[in-house]
Order: C-alpha cells, then structure tokens, then sequence
C-alpha cells in the first residue's frame, strides 16, 4: 500500500510539471539575419548548399519545438526574392543585382520549407537602411539609390532612406504590398532600426527636411509623426491586400524610462525607443497599427540598468490587446568577454519561466539562429526536453480574420 502511495505521488508529482509547461498556444520563434552573412546564407556557396543549409536550421528549430521563423529578406534596399523594386542582395550571390544560378527564387523556397513543418514564416525588412557600409558595400546599376539619389541622406557609414520623404513612405509600402500579395508569408516584420541609432554625437542631417516640411512641430516630433505615418500606413496596405498577415516591429527593450515619462519602464537605458530612434512603439499598439510586438530583452535577470524581469512586466502591462512577444538575446551566452549571468545555464530558462507565467506575454523569439549550432549550455537540450518539449500553437489573434491553410 505505501508503495502505491508513493507511486501515485511520482505520477502526481509529473502530472503537475508535465501542466507547468505545457502550453497549448504560445509563440516560438527565432530570427534568421541574412545581413552580412550572420545566419544565412553561407557565404560562397552553392544554391544547393544555401537550400541544405537552411533545411538543417528548420529542422533543428523543428526538434526544439520552435513554431516560427522571422527572415531577414530585405537587408538594405535588395532582396532575396525577385523583386519589381529593388536588386537582389548582395548577401545571397555575392554581387547585388546578381540572381543565384541555377535560377530559383529564395522566399518562395524557405516559405514552403517552413510551412511544410508546421511553421510560420515572417518576413522581416529593414525599412530605411539602402547602403550597409557607404564606399564598400555591392551597389547594383539599378539600385533606386542611382535612380532617386535626393531620396537618400548619409549618417556614419551608412546611407538611409530620408524618412520624411513621402515619396520614400510610398516606394517602401509599394515593396511591403507586393510581398504580401506575391507571397504566402504569416507577416511583415522590422526590427528597432528607424531613425538610425546616434553616431558618436552627430546630428542625423534632416536640417533641410525639417525647415522645408513648414511644420509646426518640433524636430523631435516631426521625426516621430515621420515614422508614425509609414507604420500606419503599411499596416493599411497589409490588410487592404491580405487581411489575415500579421504586421509585427521588434523594437529596442525601453521605450521611455520612468525618469523622463510616467508611463515609462523602470530602467536607466542610455537610449529609447521614442528620444532616440523616434519610434514611439506605444502610439503603434493603442492605435492598433501593429499586431505584436517583440522588445528585444537582451539584457539578464537583475541587471543593474534594463532589468529582464521589470522590462517583461512593463511590457506585459502596455500591450494594449496586442500580442507581446520577448526577445531573448542567446547570443549574448557566445560573447568572449559576457558577464557570469550569460555564462549560467540557468539564464534562459529562467528568463522562458519569467515570460511565459507574466499574464499578457504570449511568447519567445531568440535572436539568433546560428548561435543553436552550437547547443550554448545545454539549451537545446533544455528546450526540446523540456520547455518546448510539448508543441504548441501560435496564438490566435482575435481581430484580424482567420487565415486560409498554407498552400
């Protein structure tokens, strides 16, 4: 009898973990960067080679139970796709504008090999970089940059799309609208680069933008409304062609900090979302202009400036309705000079534990793909034995139609 007490309590005892982490809907991606090269494709390869390259990272996404994939397709005003608008990237074929021999198309590719395995692909872009590094980076003959050159302005090493030309806002949501309606994708990503992130102190040269708008807002807010008008309206034009495609940003970790907002997080970040980058990530999820958002909470439990933990809290409590899903920075555990937080196996699971028991999280993505390759501290292990042993759906979002299956 005592026995079977006691074999009764391990049964229990499973049957309460086993529920613990179990989630029948929860969001599990991973960011796939394409820009230089960082997770795909491999540099100097064959087309067979960058295929098999990308079916092993499904596959090992696959055994630790991801759901998703985000892929960088638009890195810098190019595409990995055949695009009506801009040339094919360099970081595909090695020369922008140069397709891949044999011919095939890339996006149709990795969609079909993500869908095949219960995956959703999101596509992700950068909405104003259009030359990586000025002098040295592959610029096709007909690059829009050669085109429209009084579209661009040029800040450190990089040339941007001038956020405040229409013309540019238009050209932008004309690349979105034919992705959504050329390709099966589940959404339209971008990441925390807008205005760009300051360089060394120097002003972004918009000067000129600014007294010829005849605004009467300030520089700091025309930035602002800029950014708020091309998110509205390709939100707009996302659903006008497929209703069902989600539009997510993944923005950096603070939005504002309580010291300079009272809606603001709990945090001491040198830099912000709406001081700095003039993406002003709130406006967006009230307006309901985006359907989720991904803060990328690279930072640890407990650190000292952007705690993990507040940060998650914050976020969870300013979603407004929309889907909040937590960006974990894995890479930070591959860092040869990382902190001893990075260095504990424990960090990610007690950062998956954190964010998945906060009401209003509804999820993971772990930036990035490469670092898996590796199984940084067992993770790998942890996922597939353990966090995401069970598989789970991507949660539903209930104000935007159902979507139709994959084809």
């Amino acid at each position: 009898m005592q026995k079977l007490k006691a074999l009764l309590l391990v049964v229990l005892c499973v049957a309460i973990v086993e529920s613990a982490w179990t989630q029948q809907y929860e969001f599990r991606g991973v960011w796939i960067a394409t820009v230089m090269n960082i997770d795909w494709p491999p540099q100097k390869t064959s087309v067979e080679a960058q295929k098999a390259d990308f079916i092993r990272q499904l596959d090992m996404h696959q055994r630790n139970g991801m759901n998703a994939v985000i892929v960088q397709v638009r890195p810098a005003g190019d595409a990995f796709y055949p695009s009506p608008y801009e040339p094919w990237s360099q970081w595909l074929t090695g020369t922008q504008g140069k397709a891949p021999v044999p011919f095939y198309d890339p996006m149709a590719f990795m969609i079909q090999e993500a869908h095949k395995r219960g995956m959703e692909f999101h596509a992700w872009l950068n909405p104003y970089r259009a030359e990586f590094t000025v002098g040295r980076s592959s610029i096709a003959p007909d690059h829009i940059m050669r085109k429209h050159p009084d579209w661009f302005l040029t800040y450190g090493t990089t040339k941007y799309f001038n956020p405040a030309n229409v013309q540019v806002q238009n050209f932008v949501i004309d690349v979105i609208k034919d992705i959504v309606r050329r390709y099966d994708v589940d959404a339209i990503h971008m990441d925390d680069y807008f205005y760009p992130y300051p360089v060394g102190g120097k002003p972004f040269p918009d000067d000129y933008a600014y007294q010829r708008s005849g605004t009467s807002l300030s520089k700091n807010d025309w930035r602002r409304s800029n950014v708020d008008s091309i998110i509205k309206n390709i939100n707009i034009a996302i659903k006008a062609t497929k209703p069902y495609v989600k539009f997510g940003i993944s923005p950096f970790s603070v939005w504002r900090n309580l010291s300079d907002d009272t809606q603001g997080s709990d945090s001491k970040g040198g830099l912000t979302n709406y001081d700095h980058l003039y993406a002003d990530i709130l406006l967006w999820m009230r307006k309901g202009w985006i359907d989720y958002v991904t803060p990328q909470l690279y930072r640890e439990i407990n650190d000292r400036l952007i705690p993990y933990e507040k940060m998650v809290n914050w976020w969870a409590a300013h979603s407004f309705g929309r889907h909040v899903y937590i960006g974990h920075g894995i890479y930070r555990a591959t860092e040869a000079n990382t902190t001893a937080a990075w260095r504990n196996p424990n960090q990610l699971p007690d950062q998956i534990k954190i964010a998945r028991y906060t009401k209003g999280i509804e999820g993971s993505v772990f930036y990035s793909s490469k670092i898996f390759k590796s199984n940084p501290l067992g993770w790998n292990d942890s996922l597939r034995n353990n966090y995401y042993r069970v598989p789970a759906k991507v949660p539903v979002m209930p104000w935007l139609p159902r979507r139709p299956a994959w084809q």
